[in-house]
């Protein structure tokens, strides 16, 4: 990360680098917690739903479990989120001192789906056991509406960034005249919303899947472990081939609405028609291009559907209102990477569909499963590579061709930000570390309990003492005591 950060700094004020390695650091630890927060809601209630309509306790206890983990990752989430809503003051009052009142709605309408998500997840973990079954789970039915509201938020204002419209300019060049509607859904918003969003629920669902692949692999074959690959499994299956036209869709948007992006992403040097595509490969400053694969014409096509359509290339603009050479090297590969790796999840999804329709049944090979746990890491590689084309790929605008990042960054002395970074690399591992030894720590107490365990001082298994969600049956009394009155018994039901 700070080698690509390195790569994509100008000739600028030398606080740009830091203060670019700074956000480029928070934004890629927190996007990989995203995922989770935006789409495994949306799972969870789909396992908690079979598991009440087939009155089955394993689906049940698989959606208790998920829970637990939902709720620590939106408790990391507030950490990462609450960093990078600091970050766009202080390392970038430019853009929000001319433009926030422009697109800052977004971020308001994120802030108020973040607290409704919160007390959402507040209200799902205390009624396990505590609310009737329905009723627990339709008070919950809003919490995925609520994830996609806060990713609305955020979405709407990068998709702003990239497309600005809504407003007019002054005669000193300030915003005047808001017209919040068009701010909002501007002409990338639609196309990015819904390539972000079912890059989400597919991201979630490969990498839960792989948890429960892992367990295969490694010989747990219960109805528990089938259970919980398969319903996640599916969901991203489905959604596979629906990304990739999305993805296709977003790319062809870009095309029409940002055509230096685009060239930026394809490695376009010159206008012209019968454009070629080129698989990796690496940009020179002259506009050479060295390695990777060559096909002939299939940029135009892609495109425009046809070898004559006409791609902007990055010489029709002046060098200094386009990416760098290495700054469109590095948009391309994150983006070849993207399709590469959207392809191979495809041919992973016909595996699985072609099993089902065959057999009835999960394909029963180790190579499928060793796929399918890699698939979940791939994803959040793509993920991690779809920011960094949608944001260098903008390069050098950080308001589309209305302000440069270097006019918006900070006048803070770089050796402060630089010290600012050491400190946020410092905490977030500390903090990530901490999510991973709590969520390590559960799954080691639910592994106790599965094999029937019991807890040091009493009959029931260590899954009763969790802190991380509402506690099971309260113990049995000692014989000789009134219900109720035993020494660990709390009102309401909680042991």
């Amino acid at each position: 990360m700070l080698s690509t950060a390195v790569l994509l700094a100008n000739s600028t004020p030398d606080q740009l680098l830091p203060a670019r390695e700074l956000m480029a650091f928070t934004l890629a630890s927190h996007i990989l917690l995203v995922p989770f927060g935006v789409a495994l809601p949306f799972i969870t209630l789909l396992m908690h739903h079979r598991g009440l309509r087939r009155n089955d306790p394993v689906a049940l206890t698989l959606a208790r479990r998920w829970s637990a983990v939902m709720a620590v990752q939106f408790a990391i989430g507030i950490i990462t989120g609450t960093v990078l809503s600091f970050e766009f003051g202080l390392l970038w009052p430019g853009l929000m001192g001319r433009w926030g009142d422009v697109f800052g709605l977004g971020f308001g309408i994120e802030a108020w789906a973040f607290f409704l998500e919160a007390v959402l997840i507040a209200i799902y973990l205390y009624g396990w056991r505590r609310l009737k079954p329905w009723t627990h789970f339709w008070l919950a039915v809003p919490l995925p509406p609520a994830a996609l509201m806060g990713s609305f938020g955020i979405i709407a204002a990068n998709s702003w960034m990239n497309t600005p419209q809504g407003f007019s300019l002054d005669a000193q060049g300030d915003p005047v005249d808001v017209d919040v509607r068009q701010a909002i859904f501007t002409p990338m918003f639609g196309p990015e919303y819904w390539h972000f969003v079912v890059a989400m629920l597919l991201t979630a669902g490969y990498v839960v899947a792989g948890v429960y692949a892992v367990g295969w692999l490694r010989g747990r074959r219960d109805r528990y472990h089938r259970l919980g690959f398969t319903v996640p499994f599916t969901v991203a299956s489905i959604l596979t081939p629906v990304q990739f036209m999305l993805g296709d869709s977003a790319a062809r948007a870009v095309f029409h609405k940002q055509p230096i992006k685009f060239a930026a992403t394809e490695i376009v040097w010159k206008t012209d028609t019968h454009v070629p595509e080129y698989m990796f490969g690496r940009l020179h400053p002259d506009g050479t291009i060295s390695g990777g694969l060559k096909i002939p014409q299939l940029d135009s096509i892609l495109a425009g559907f046809s070898p004559d359509t006409k791609v902007t290339g990055l010489s029709s603009v002046p060098a200094s209102d386009r990416p760098t050479a290495t700054q469109a090297t590095i948009a391309h590969w994150a983006f070849d990477i993207m399709v590469t790796v959207g392809s191979l999840l495809i041919l992973l999804a016909l595996w699985y569909a072609w099993s089902w329709w065959r057999h009835r049944d999960n394909p029963g090979g180790r190579w499928f499963y060793r796929c399918a746990a890699i698939a979940g890491v791939a994803c959040l590689v793509t993920v991690e590579c779809g920011w960094i084309t949608t944001e260098v790929g903008r390069q050098p605008w950080i308001v589309y061709q209305h302000m440069r990042v270097s006019e918006a960054v900070t006048s803070t002395r770089a050796g402060s930000l630089w010290a600012m970074l050491a400190i946020v690399v410092v905490v977030y591992v500390a903090v990530f570390g901490a999510f991973l030894a709590v969520v390590l720590r559960m799954r080691t107490r639910w592994r106790i309990a599965d094999e029937g365990l019991a807890a040091p001082r009493g009959e029931l298994p260590p899954e009763t003492d969790t802190p991380y969600g509402p506690r099971s049956e309260p113990e049995p009394a000692p014989a000789g005591t009134a219900p109720g009155t035993g020494p660990d018994h709390t009102p309401g039901g909680a042991s």
